[in-house]
């Protein structure tokens, strides 16, 4: 037999058999929509966050922050201006640049909010992570008195003032400790009491050591809380007016995240004249350092929370991790994060892959029912082909390709009821977070491997559910056969 006669004989054998090969094509088309819809869900997942992360720049990321002490006798590398210089000569990294943040009060119009601030450099804004905009542009220059406001805080703000908020004039307002009025309110309280305080001696006590000991904890602590009320007290109140220029179209990424004003290198020394200002991580830092009365050296050697490095993307992010870490710092990689993302989406769609396939299997039984009844049928025709000079190899092709056809035909129609599936729902669920005020996105793809897989699943089930048939029809004794009937 040729291979035209055997797809004339098979086409035609499934075609005088409508109802059953319509209801076993059936099984297989809904296994397979099953399998192609589970699974899309999982692609258009994966699909979103991976555009996400290329569009934000985010594979090409790196943040560096200072590495956590392990012993009391262990001191961690400072994360200073020197040490953004070195991170930004290591090979492969274009750029590096710190979080510097600080507390503002906000007005616009007649409302005044509480708000954080964060530097921008006007070399950071040409990077991806800060050169989407949803409304605007970026800072002009270093030195503009300019304002760009990240998504999330532009959105609380539209609730209010509507979605015009480009052009509209934000007052800044920082408050910073003034060491020239601590000192001041040090001397006059100290002039005020000390001769007060000089009748309380008892100077036949200050012979013993007990009593001086308490005498200095005494006036250490008063000379101590009158320096805090002059300092905390009597701050210098700075302000400066902005321009709304910009409305960062993204939202929130983890690590990634922007505090909601975004603010010029000149703006930012402006609003933070006095250094280190009230926060005590600072005074702290500032302490150590030996710089509180020296805010300039203080701001010169000021500790970062974290530095952010735009790496190059032919480079691999192990050898700057490595070289990141070498320098004393830790490191927290998006790719990495990524990384176990995709191991997840392979478990995810593992997973729903074995729910797909355990239905394609119930399929397969349907399949191999109604290859056997076809033989029972069809004795006669096969003791037919079998006496013209049909040998087993070619009966059993003829029965698996039947199987075959069945498999084909319900993977195409299950492929194409899967798809229609997933747009119907994703419409729906579309609909629904424009409703609850989420930006829609795709949740499902169809990708040219989940085809080809649901494709290749769909007709090899088949033809495993078509073999023991196949091979039975194979042995059928064509004397028997013709003498049955």
């Amino acid at each position: 037999m040729t291979l035209k006669d055997m797809v004339d004989i098979s086409a035609g054998n499934l075609w005088r058999m409508k109802l059953r090969t319509f209801l076993t094509v059936s099984g297989v088309l809904i296994a397979i929509a099953a399998f192609v819809a589970m699974l899309s869900f999982g692609a258009g997942n994966q699909k979103y966050i991976t555009e996400e992360y290329n569009r934000l720049g985010l594979f090409n990321t790196m943040q560096v922050y200072t590495r956590q002490k392990t012993d009391d006798s262990s001191t961690a590398a400072p994360l200073n201006r020197e040490a953004v210089a070195r991170l930004a000569r290591i090979p492969g990294v274009r750029l590096a640049y710190p979080f510097d943040a600080f507390s503002v009060k906000a007005a616009i119009g007649d409302t005044v909010f509480s708000s954080r601030a964060q530097v921008l450099p006007l070399t950071a804004a040409g990077t991806k992570l800060y050169a989407d905009f949803a409304q605007g542009r970026g800072f002009e220059s270093d030195s503009a008195r300019e304002v760009i406001l990240s998504r999330e805080f532009a959105l609380e703000l539209a609730e209010k003032f509507g979605d015009s908020l480009l052009g509209q004039k934000f007052i800044i307002t920082t408050t910073v400790p003034s060491l020239d009025s601590a000192l001041a309110g040090l001397l006059t309280e100290e002039r005020r009491a000390f001769w007060d305080r000089l009748k309380n001696v008892r100077f036949d006590s200050l012979v013993n050591a007990d009593y001086r000991k308490s005498l200095l904890r005494r006036e250490a602590n008063e000379l101590f809380r009158n320096f805090a009320d002059g300092y905390f007290g009597h701050q210098a109140v700075l302000t400066d007016t902005l321009t709304v220029v910009g409305i960062l179209d993204r939202h929130s990424m983890g690590r990634a995240l922007a505090e909601p004003l975004l603010v010029s290198e000149k703006t930012a020394r402006e609003l933070n004249a006095g250094g280190f200002g009230i926060d005590p991580a600072d005074i702290v830092s500032a302490l150590q350092q030996g710089a509180f009365f020296y805010p300039d050296d203080y701001a010169a050697g000021k500790n970062y929370s974290r530095v952010t490095l735009d790496i190059d993307p032919f480079m691999t992010h192990d050898k700057i991790k490595d070289s990141v870490e070498a320098m004393g710092f830790r490191t927290f990689s998006f790719a990495e994060q990524f990384a176990e993302m995709k191991r997840f989406f392979l478990y995810f769609n593992l997973g729903l892959g074995i729910i797909g396939f355990i239905a394609l299997l119930t399929a397969s039984l349907g399949i191999a029912n109604t290859m056997i009844m076809a033989i029972i049928e069809r004795r006669r025709e096969i003791g037919i082909l079998k006496s013209l000079g049909a040998d087993e190899r070619e009966i059993k092709i003829l029965f698996l390709a039947e199987s075959g056809v069945i498999g084909l035909m319900g993977a195409v129609l299950g492929i194409i009821f899967g798809w229609a599936i997933s747009r119907v729902v994703s419409l729906a669920v579309k609909i629904f977070m424009e409703k609850q005020g989420v930006e829609p996105f795709e949740l499902f793809s169809l990708p040219l491997w989940l085809i080809l897989t649901a494709l290749f699943f769909g007709v090899m089930v088949s033809l495993l559910a078509g073999y023991y048939p196949a091979s039975r029809a194979a042995r059928v004794n064509p004397v028997e056969a013709l003498r049955s009937e």
